[in-house]
């Protein structure tokens, strides 16, 4: 059973609480290496689907294709929106931009890194499953899908905490995605695109054998806050309000 209840945000999205803990991230630290401390907060139970994002176009019509700067928005952004995928698969090609203007619409932001490595760390009754063999195997599977191959609705199974999909059907957007392999060494590197790119990034990395994790890491450091994919989607967290 999920450890919290839903919650609805101001959209009628269910949200669920996650409870303050502490994670082992597969982020290299430059200090002590000791957990993460992460706060207690809330986030989006599945993926914004394209049905939720239309609405949201609708209302917002800045964030529509023809309408979002180029500063904000590549020329990737909802390029396919009329093409593909069903009203409850999750949206994609979506620039970072705009999933943030999307999830302050629901009195939201979207998740930090750590806050959603903490979540997808948990499976159906523990709360970091990252350990297990065979639960790192299922998640592997998933990134041996075929990139070309439409993407399933959202809905899964919870994992302890409530949260649905976190692994198998999008990757997805981290507020702070362009932080993620900085560190003292990397800061100080001589070459400028040093980031962008898998192998380099594997050096600041620990954790290894959680590649399906490091695989994520990896795609969000490459990225530019406007540009979109047609896998990567998002979701969205709130602060718990004392």
């Amino acid at each position: 059973m999920a450890l919290a209840s839903a919650l609805l945000g101001l959209a009628g999205a269910a949200y669920v609480a996650l409870p303050a803990g502490t994670l082992n991230s597969v982020l290299a630290r430059d200090t002590d290496r000791e957990p993460t401390r992460v706060a207690a907060f809330q986030m989006r139970e599945t993926p914004v689907t394209r049905s939720e994002f239309g609405r949201f176009l609708s209302t917002h019509t800045e964030w529509q294709a023809s309408r979002a700067p180029e500063a904000f928005a590549g020329a990737g952004y909802l390029r396919h929106w009329a093409e593909t995928g069903g009203d409850d698969t999750p949206v994609t090609e979506v620039s970072w931009f705009a999933a943030q203007a999307y999830c302050e619409s629901e009195g939201g932001r979207l998740p930090t890194w750590y806050e959603w490595e903490y979540a997808a760390a948990a499976d159906a009754t523990r709360t970091d499953a990252r350990g297990d063999p065979a639960w790192l195997a299922r998640i592997l599977g998933w990134y041996a899908r075929p990139a070309n191959r439409a993407l399933p609705a959202v809905g899964g199974s919870a994992n302890v905490y409530g949260v649905r999909d976190l692994h198998g059907v999008a990757w997805e957007w981290v507020d702070d995605f362009n932080a993620l392999l900085v560190n003292a060494d990397s800061r100080s590197a001589s070459d400028p695109d040093r980031l962008k790119f898998c192998g380099a990034g594997a050096i600041d990395l620990q954790d290894r054998q959680n590649y399906a994790v490091l695989m994520r890491v990896a795609l969000l450091s490459s990225l530019s806050a406007a540009d979109s994919t047609g896998s990567l989607g998002f979701r969205c967290a709130r602060e718990v309000k004392p």
